[in-house]
């Protein structure tokens, strides 16, 4: 299954399994599941999986909060997982892709990032404050896209 995981820039390279490789812990991710289709029947795959990824994005926001001082730039991993390692998300609160991956995600399993440019940074610090117009500014921006081999270059 493809997941849209949220991470921090901090997280790339910040732990390693003991075969070697970045390990990012089970964690509370996004995917087109069938509540989300349901939720944008009008969508296509395409369109699902943004969505995903915009949800995945909002919840990278929470992670930055929740981890001060790493680099204030949303991050999305796309990575794909055994379905068996994905449970859906069933709290009402919960977005209709919000789904629960139960092991650890190796980086030899992301297939690409999405990434704030650099000069999203002033809007998720002012995001972070509560000010809702840094909040919509972000949700009109478009993530960047780097390759997995290209995730250590990323502008932090």
């Amino acid at each position: 299954m493809r997941i849209y995981l949220p991470a921090t820039l901090d997280e790339l390279g910040a732990s390693s399994d003991p075969a070697g490789g970045t390990t990012f812990a089970a964690r509370r991710a996004h995917a087109v599941t069938d509540a989300l289709r349901a939720a944008l029947p009008d969508e296509d795959d395409e369109g699902l999986e943004y969505a995903a990824q915009l949800a995945a994005a909002d919840d990278a926001l929470l992670r930055i909060a929740a981890h001060p001082g790493v680099p204030e730039l949303r991050l999305v991993l796309s990575a794909d997982v055994p379905d068996a390692a994905v449970t859906l998300a069933t709290g009402e609160d919960d977005a209709p892709s919000a789904v629960d991956v139960t092991v650890d995600v190796l980086l030899r399993d992301v297939a690409c990032g999405h990434v704030d440019e650099p000069e999203a940074a002033a809007d998720v610090r002012a995001a972070l404050r509560g000010d809702e117009s840094a909040v919509e500014r972000l949700s009109e921006r478009d993530l960047l896209w780097y390759d997995a081999s290209e995730l250590g270059a990323i502008p932090r």
